[in-house]
């Protein structure tokens, strides 16, 4: 704890030092106090992402220091309870629900410094009014009947809820100076990018997020990312009753180091991987098909076809209900459905049918694996469509598969 505390003082320290280094003309101007008390100090922690799968994206709070006192409570967004009630059924709905809670800096830097990830504290040099604006709000906020909030990963999360506040008390300034700002980059960047290190959840995510995830975005809208935010505020600037312009940042200082959980500078490439992987699936349905005179073959065979069309139409059920019985907007319109197609399940006794010497598939499995195919094939193209979802890594994946499964259904006789 003395450590802990250490650190604390540290940062107050570095930022007091930097504050009546670069400030003290503003100081002299601006009111000093309302009801005797000097305006609080308003400071923007950023914590870097950490090793639990929720942690991939990073987080951030706003830390308040009360001058008079010293007293410092951290304000942040991203509290959640698994013991809520009916928690993982509001999940699947999209209708997540979130608080803000305040906390001691001490404890919010042991936990940190325990999960190995840096913290960065960036002061704000808002005016006095403007800090006392957004320290009243944010102790509203965090009021029992008004902590609660409808969490949206992209539009409504710890960082935008942080970033929001800030522009609130700057008048929207923050806004203006952030919207319209080119990125090059777009929500399933993003969330692919930082989600990167946990390969199970990277496809997984990728596979659902529709074509609304694919549009660019702005710097505002990016600000999701609690890293962005702390960059893009190093960028924006006050400007006072006098026109003169300031950043900003007042400063800003290293609270915690940390290397253990480096940020991916970009998503992994799935195109090549999952190609090589379907057309070796594809080739390995087709050799045994071949083979099927042999037992093994035919078990092999069979396995692979139930648990692929298992795979692929399950999958296309989650994608059904994610766009008609969730509020996961960037879920909807999916047009992987067209690979994980919920025909597939259709296929399950033509797959059944592989492990029997004599058995004949049927016209209704040969119809709908031709359907399933006809599918796939159109999935090819629609990438090519201006503002079209970008999923050609799974077309490339699952088109070989459903072919070879088509093929095998409309050639294989007694």
């Amino acid at each position: 704890m003395n450590r802990l505390r250490g650190l604390g003082l540290a940062l107050m320290l570095a930022l007091g030092a930097l504050s009546s280094a670069q400030a003290q003309p503003v100081m002299e101007t601006a009111p000093a106090a309302v009801e005797g008390r000097p305006a609080p100090a308003i400071m923007l922690l950023t914590f870097s992402p950490g090793p639990v799968y929720w942690q991939r994206f990073g987080h951030n709070a706003l830390l308040v220091r009360d001058i008079a006192n010293g007293e410092d409570r951290v304000y942040n967004y991203g509290i959640f309870d698994f013991h809520q009630k009916n928690f993982f059924l509001n999940f699947a709905r999209g209708h997540m629900q979130y608080r803000l809670a305040v906390e001691p800096l001490a404890d919010t830097l042991a936990q940190y410094q325990h999960e190995g990830r840096w913290v960065q504290a960036q002061e704000l040099d808002l005016e006095p009014a403007q800090r006392r604006e957004l320290a009243a709000f944010l102790a509203w906020n965090a009021r029992p009947e008004n902590a609660d909030y409808r969490y949206d990963y992209f539009r409504s999360n710890c960082s935008t809820r942080v970033r929001d506040a800030i522009d609130r008390a700057m008048g929207g300034d923050l806004k203006r100076q952030m919207q319209g700002k080119p990125t090059g980059v777009s929500y399933r960047f993003e969330a692919t990018r930082l989600i990167a290190p946990v390969r199970p959840l990277l496809l997984g995510m990728d596979a659902v997020m529709a074509g609304g995830g694919d549009a660019p975005i702005d710097l505002w809208q990016q600000s999701f990312v609690p890293m962005v935010l702390m960059e893009a505020l190093r960028s924006v600037r006050l400007r006072d009753a006098g026109g003169a312009e300031r950043p900003l940042l007042r400063g800003e200082a290293s609270v915690l180091d940390s290397t253990l959980y480096p940020e991916p500078k970009r998503p992994p490439a799935l195109l090549l991987p999952l190609a090589g992987l379907g057309l070796v699936l594809a080739a390995g349905l087709l050799l045994l098909s071949r083979l099927r005179r042999h037992a093994p073959a035919r078990w092999t065979l069979g396995s692979l076809l139930l648990l692929l069309n298992l795979a692929a139409g399950l999958g296309g059920l989650i994608l059904l209900a994610t766009w008609f019985l969730t509020d996961h907007w960037v879920m909807w319109r999916n047009f992987n459905l067209l690979l994980f197609s919920p025909l597939c399940l259709l296929l399950l006794p033509a797959a059944w049918g592989q492990f029997r010497a004599l058995a004949l598939p049927g016209r209704v499995g040969r119809g709908v694996a031709l359907m399933v195919l006809a599918g796939a094939a159109l999935a090819l193209l629609l990438p090519a469509l201006p503002g079209a979802q970008q999923n050609l890594h799974w077309v490339a994946l699952w088109l070989p598969l459903h072919a070879a499964q088509a093929w095998i259904l409309a050639r294989r006789r007694a």
